[in-house]
């Protein structure tokens, strides 16, 4: 149950809105081998989460490119990798995507996006599947997730304190980070399937990211 209705509720981006599986056949045109592409997201999960330790200011896309070339040794065509980043701009919104959003907003809060990937990304995703108009902030990351700045520069970007800020995530991880920045969280199950036992549990969980949004607007009883 949630402490108290969100005044705004802020979505991830990969993986949380927009699945990345459909890069898989990405991968095999290139003649990676699919086990690779969870190599790939490991190595980018690893080398964010260093930048955000050290407060690099590297960009996603250097993040991307870089995880590629240290999985293939190096040895990816420079149209394999380009074929991989311009990807990224090309996925699919989850099927609840739409409705949840739109549950926020009808729910009475702002509605944001906050991911990893820069800004520019995320608004051509959102274009792109029609789904800019349900949001009312794009916001550009400052620093990296999970450190606590990422959260508390999108609180400060809405206006609203942390506490009255949620954020909607797949990754148990980044549900941690919101809730040690002071954020509510809410988690939907449909990537890791289980909450990581390491953390504190969120806010709010759910089956999928509308499941997540009305537990989130669920009142205080």
């Amino acid at each position: 149950m949630t402490p108290r209705r969100p005044d705004a509720v802020v979505f991830d981006v990969l993986d949380t809105l927009f699945p990345l599986a459909p890069l898989e056949w990405r991968f095999r045109e290139a003649g990676i081998p699919r086990v690779l592409m969870a190599r790939w997201s490991d190595h980018l999960l690893r080398d964010v989460f260093a930048l955000a330790l050290t407060g690099g200011t590297r960009s996603f896309e250097d993040a991307v490119r870089g995880a590629l070339r240290d999985i293939t040794g190096h040895q990816i065509a420079p149209y394999a990798e380009d074929s991989v980043v311009e990807g990224l701009s090309e996925l699919d919104p989850r099927p609840e995507a739409a409705a949840a959003l739109r549950a926020a907003r009808e729910g009475g809060s702002r509605v944001a996006v906050l991911g990893t990937t820069d800004a520019g990304t995320a608004r051509r995703l959102l274009e792109r599947s029609g789904l800019l108009e349900q949001v009312e902030e794009v916001l550009a990351p400052s620093g990296w997730k999970p450190a606590p700045g990422a959260y508390l520069s999108a609180a400060a970007a809405l206006g609203s304190p942390p506490e009255r800020v949620a954020l909607v995530t797949a990754h148990g991880w980044d549900a941690a980070g919101a809730s040690g920045a002071g954020l509510l969280s809410g988690w939907s199950s449909h990537l890791e399937g289980r909450f990581p036992l390491l953390f504190g549990r969120p806010d709010a969980c759910g089956r999928d990211l509308a499941e997540t949004v009305s537990a989130l607007l669920t009142p205080e009883r």
